[in-house]
């Protein structure tokens, strides 16, 4: 199940446009999809995180409330807006 290309980018609840990071984070998960990484690291925290399409692969919500995840069902901070980063 291939990801969709509209839900590669986060949705604005999970990473707001405004964020101060917002394009170099783009740019990092950007290139690690473009090489096919499940995994690369925040390029503002230093953690690992998985890409839209590692989540997508998933099959399901983890309800961990990750920044990538485009699952619209299950996700706890589907409701809440997301704050910092």
């Amino acid at each position: 199940m291939r990801l969709p290309e509209s839900l590669v980018d986060p949705a604005p609840s999970r990473l707001h446009p405004s964020h101060p990071h917002y394009e170099l984070i783009l740019l990092h998960h950007r290139r690690a999809m473009a090489a096919g990484e499940v995994l690369y690291p925040d390029p503002v925290t230093g953690l690992w995180v998985m890409t839209a399409e590692g989540l997508w692969e998933r099959g399901s919500c983890c309800d961990t409330g990750c920044r990538q995840c485009r699952w619209t069902v299950g996700c706890w901070r589907r409701w809440k807006p997301a704050t910092g980063g």
